[in-house]
């Protein structure tokens, strides 16, 4: 899949780029996901998609390595933010099996984890259904592409 970084900018008023995310948003506390926004999308972006990855999990399967957080897709064109602990959109099947946000929540003693959540600018419309995983649901949005960037968040437990 050929995914390049875009002139899209994605922050939060949670936590600043590269900064530690706050409590709340992690699996030890409320598990709830931060607010976001983003600006400059590409010329004729119709949909979005978010994705929340940690690529230092120490686990590979599929095919792939790390650990999926989150996948939020059928977000109309009109969007440019979520807010804390949004039910916009259609959610896809995190890597702990369930639907929505599950947050930040590394092995104990496994150190400082990067979280990468990803906006991708798609050239049409999603209708997708709900539960799907990564590879599925890139596999759907790869031909749609038009640009992505991420925000880089850290956590570490205890």
């Amino acid at each position: 899949m050929a995914f390049a970084l875009s002139n899209m900018q994605l922050e939060s008023p949670a936590f600043k780029a590269h900064g530690a995310i706050p409590t709340v948003h992690t699996g030890e506390g409320d598990d709830t996901s931060p607010a976001l926004s983003w600006s400059g999308a590409p010329e004729g972006a119709k949909g979005y998609a978010v994705i929340c990855h940690d690529p230092d999990a120490p686990l590979v399967q599929h095919g792939s390595y790390g650990f999926v957080h989150w996948l939020l897709y059928n977000l109309p064109g009109s969007t440019t933010s979520l807010v804390e602990g949004t039910s916009d959109g259609t959610s896809g099947k995190n890597d702990f099996g369930k639907r929505g946000y599950a947050g930040p929540m590394p092995p104990e003693g496994h150190g400082v984890h990067h979280y990468y959540f990803w906006v991708l600018a798609l050239d049409k419309p999603t209708d997708l259904p709900e539960g799907l995983g990564l590879d599925e649901l890139l596999k759907q949005l790869e031909p749609h592409l038009l640009g992505m960037n991420r925000l880089i968040g850290t956590y570490q437990r205890g």
